[in-house]
């Protein structure tokens, strides 16, 4: 089966290249697109706070507030810059006694196409049948 850049469920995502001519900058490039989300996220969306951690081996946190974890995934290339509700046992605890999902939810709707439009270089057009996913140049680029 195929394979493509790793996100969690259910997020907003915005796919980019990195563009790596030398494979010894990839660690470097890598570490430039992390400095350049977390400063325009923080910026864009400034309920946003630095945190470190992981959602599985492959979806990296950068920062998170109250109800969302912004953070990056990437694979052979491709960078996949997502946005997606808290799983964490913190909030999931918090959840049941004073439900924050469906206020997650909305907020995450509000963000969607401003987030979209401010990281995606590339949109997902569909995937194939082993996996492997398909995509465009978005028409549209917002500045943040």
């Amino acid at each position: 089966m195929g394979r493509s850049v790793s996100y969690p469920s259910g997020a907003i995502v915005a796919f980019r290249t990195l563009e790596i001519e030398d494979e010894d900058d990839w660690e470097w490039e890598y570490e430039c697109l992390v400095e350049e989300v977390i400063e325009t996220a923080r910026s864009t969306f400034p309920s946003l706070e630095p945190c470190e951690g992981w959602r599985g081996r492959e979806d990296r946190i950068l920062l998170r507030n109250a109800f969302a974890d912004c953070g990056i995934s990437t694979y052979c290339g491709l960078a996949a810059i997502w946005l997606a509700e808290r799983d964490d046992s913190r909030y999931l605890e918090a959840d049941a006694s004073h439900p924050r999902s469906g206020r997650a939810q909305r907020w995450l709707s509000q963000v969607a196409s401003r987030f979209e439009a401010t990281f995606g270089e590339l949109r997902m057009i569909g995937r194939f049948s082993n996996g492997e996913a398909l995509f465009e140049r978005s028409s549209v680029q917002m500045s943040p």
